[in-house]
């Protein structure tokens, strides 16, 4: 942290760079620091004469955690390589150096909802939440990215009230956004609500995050919610690492919220995420 403070003041860094740049090696410290306790507690378990069910499951989750780790910590020194790069210019382009910033801070949040996701039962409080307002700060949390990359984002039909853990479905949208700007070169986002198609209960509402990027192939799309499955897109990519819609899944899962994707190649991709719908009684009105 010093060396990065020393390095920002020799040129010259905006002070808002500093503090996001503290945050998010604190961040970076913090997930370094659960990963190595839980390297510590599976070396200092001694394994049974004979392993029961418990045990080979508790063992598979240990080696599940320490090869996302690995993938991460891979991934993650991509933009750390870019943020030296950038440093390394006379003057750096603050606008680089925050989304290489900004890439660095999702990492860390991803790894952080890694580890929660286990506990989340114990960490979801299912309430009415206001939908648009939602959608809006998760929108504005990806502004710069819109505007770097000239895409436009629509919102429509919005205004529902419905029933879901208003954390864990931010983390949910934020990673359909950050899925559809990855894969999104030209055109733009629309998020909207509508009724589900027939056969499904009226107390329902479709949440879409649709997009006009490069679409995703028949083959890929029944294995999207597999973990580390990252398809055709992800290996051109090569920075995918398959968990993000995996998480999703287990959270809408979890949430009693359901979600699928519609996609084409070279049209774009449609995520659905169905959830319940609650009425709002005010005065003799019910807005729905």
């Amino acid at each position: 942290m010093l060396v990065f403070v020393v390095v920002c003041v020799l040129y010259r860094a905006a002070s808002d760079f500093i503090f996001y740049g503290i945050s998010f090696i604190l961040l970076i410290t913090a997930v370094a620091c659960i990963y190595n306790q839980h390297v510590i507690k599976s070396s200092s378990i001694s394994e049974p004469e004979k392993e029961t069910d418990d045990d080979s499951a508790k063992w598979e989750a240990i080696r599940e955690k320490e090869d996302f780790f690995a993938l991460w910590a891979h991934q993650i020194k991509t933009p750390i390589a870019a943020m030296k790069l950038l440093l390394a210019d006379e003057e750096p382009d603050m606008g680089d150096c925050k989304r290489e910033l900004f890439k660095i801070e999702n990492y860390v949040e991803t790894a952080l909802n890694y580890l929660r996701f286990e506990g989340m039962s114990g960490d979801m409080l299912l309430e009415k939440t206001s939908l648009e307002p939602l959608v809006k700060q998760v929108v504005k949390k990806y502004s710069t990215i819109f505007i770097h990359k000239h895409l436009s984002v629509e919102l429509e039909n919005l205004d529902i009230t419905i029933l879901t853990d208003e954390k864990w479905l931010s983390f949910v949208l934020e990673q359909a956004l950050s899925n559809a700007l990855k894969y999104t070169k030209e055109g733009g986002i629309k998020i909207f609500t509508r009724i589900p198609e027939e056969g499904k209960t009226t107390a329902d509402t479709e949440i879409v995050i649709r997009d006009t990027g490069v679409g995703i192939s028949s083959e890929d799309l029944p294995r999207v919610f597999e973990k580390g499955y990252t398809g055709y897109n992800g290996r051109m990519d090569m920075k995918a690492s398959g968990i993000g819609l995996y998480l999703c899944k287990g959270v809408c899962d979890k949430l009693g919220h359901k979600i699928r994707i519609e996609s084409e190649v070279s049209k774009g991709t449609d995520v659905v995420i169905t959830v319940c719908k609650e009425k709002v009684n005010i005065g003799n009105l019910t807005k729905m």
